[in-house]
């Protein structure tokens, strides 16, 4: 069974460390970071939005500027065509090159289509402007001068009233702005609490979203403005994204440090950034990043293991190298799926739960290779060397690892990666133990997605888990490819496995 806080922190170091400063360890003798907290879950999206919104904005105003060119020289015929060409690159360059004020780009205002007037309109006006007096100017033939340079510019007002209320409509739909909202929930009772909790349900910016306050108030004062238990917050998680926790429990001069290790160690299944109002450490020896919330410092005790950018970089890496083996092995994969039809009976397929990303189940696809009468879908009993439920193909297939290909399908549904902790079902034990109870740092491994291959695997961990040392290794390699993780590592582990782990002493 998992064992108490104070036994299991004892017999892992590691697990003492992760509980103060997650995955990612801090510097150390480093002066103590200070910040605005960062209230985007998608720090790179909104810069990319504006930058994005900018290029629509250009491609619009010179498409409406063709546009104004045709119909004036070859519908209605009363301007020079040169003429037209230089009032309309005069008004677009004057456009895109007229200062204005950048904060309206921002978000949230961005999404309010006054604000997005606001910031279109004095660059429009003169443009227009300008484009009328360089066509007076160059003495432009045609008694309706007016009425060209009123027509550009409604023809540009009507095109980027049409994009920018396009991008506002979607900005507003639920799907993505729950994505674009930072979902944060509140660990306690008190004044801390009810104001931080305040401030986030209440943020303009549309940047926050209050999932609630949590916490095992029995017998500590009101709490009937709880949204439940500190167990009802973690069960929560592996169901929907938790961005960050905020542990704001009310004073209490008889509270140590352990009850505050207590809340992290149930905490160490959730994948959200965990911060901690600076009283609850007081007396405690700290170093760590400080960020503010509006007029709160609150101190980083664990960050996710991966930024969003890395994640978008992963997923992509995973979604592009896994089409391109699947464009090369698609042969392989149906000389492989004849083999086993001919070699016994029962489906090409076996299906089976494993859990993944943040302790969610899935279901993992790999060749079959025991015969279908003998096959443990709960994994209760690991395979072993010389296992009699292994057919003949299936011997070959996994001695070859090529049993585990059909997972790439996994991997372009997003519920698993290329590289990462492998999976393990439900009911796979080690020492006689369920793996989750047989190591407390074991769930931290599901913080990331699960892997066809993986750091533990090139290095020599794989095959059965027999006793608690093996899981004990296997865990430590995979803790430690999540805290070095890059996509140059993920390279390095797909070549080594490409070069030594398909012939592993361990694959049977």
């Amino acid at each position: 069974m998992n064992e108490p806080l104070s036994s299991s922190l004892t017999s892992s170091e590691r697990f003492r460390e992760t509980l103060w400063t997650g995955l990612r360890p801090r510097k150390a003798a480093s002066a103590p970071e200070e910040r605005q907290f960062i209230g985007d879950p998608y720090p790179y999206f909104k810069p990319l939005l504006s930058k994005v919104t900018s290029f629509c904005d250009l491609l619009a105003v010179t498409l409406a500027s063709i546009g104004w060119c045709l119909i004036w020289t070859v519908w209605l015929h009363d301007l020079d065509r040169n003429l037209a060409i230089v009032g309309g690159l005069v008004a677009v360059v004057t456009f895109v090159l007229l200062p204005r004020k950048q904060d309206l780009m921002a978000y949230p205002r961005i999404r309010r289509m006054t604000d997005q007037i606001r910031y279109l309109a004095p660059a429009l006006y003169f443009s227009a402007i300008l484009q009328f007096l360089i066509l007076r100017i160059l003495h432009a033939p045609t008694p309706r001068m007016l009425d060209v340079t009123a027509s550009w510019f409604g023809l540009c007002a009507g095109v980027l009233v049409l994009t920018r209320g396009v991008e506002t409509a979607l900005l507003h739909t639920r799907a993505i702005e729950r994505r674009l909202v930072r979902q944060i929930a509140v660990i306690g009772t008190g004044e801390t609490a009810a104001l931080l909790s305040g401030r986030i349900e209440n943020d303009a910016g549309h940047t926050y979203g209050l999932l609630g306050q949590f916490d095992d108030a029995e017998g500590k004062g009101d709490a009937s403005d709880l949204t439940g238990t500190i167990g009802d917050l973690v069960e929560l998680s592996s169901h929907r994204v938790i961005h960050t926790i905020i542990i704001a429990l009310a004073p209490d001069p008889e509270r140590d440090e352990r009850e505050i290790r207590n809340i992290l160690w149930r905490l160490r299944r959730v994948v959200s950034d965990i911060y901690i109002v600076p009283y609850l450490l007081d007396g405690i020896d700290t170093n760590l990043p400080v960020e503010k919330l509006g007029p709160h410092s609150l101190l980083v005790l664990q960050r996710r293991p991966l930024s969003e950018l890395q994640t978008a970089q992963k997923l992509a890496f995973d979604l592009l190298f896994g089409m391109v083996i699947l464009a090369l092995l698609w042969p392989v994969l149906l000389g492989v799926a004849l083999a086993i039809k001919l070699d016994s009976k029962g489906p090409v397929f076996f299906r089976q739960p494993r859990i993944g990303f943040n302790n969610r189940f899935f279901t993992v696809y790999k060749f079959r290779s025991m015969y279908t009468s003998m096959t443990d879908l709960g994994a209760v009993k690991q395979t072993s060397r010389d296992d009699p439920r292994i057919t003949p193909v299936g011997k070959w297939l996994r001695k070859f690892s090529i049993d585990e290909l059909p997972q790439i399908f996994n991997v372009l549904s997003g519920e698993m990666s290329l590289v990462g902790p492998r999976p393990h079902a439900p009911h796979t034990t080690a020492g006689g133990l369920l793996l989750h109870d047989a190591l407390a740092e074991y769930v931290m491994r599901h913080h990331v997605r699960p892997g066809i291959t993986g750091w533990a695997q090139v290095n020599g961990s794989r095959g059965e888990l027999v006793t608690l040392g093996d899981l004990r290794r296997r865990v430590a390699l995979d803790l430690e490819y999540i805290q070095k993780w890059s996509l140059w590592l993920d390279i390095k582990i797909i070549i080594l496995t490409a070069l030594r782990e398909v012939f592993s002493r361990n694959a049977f």
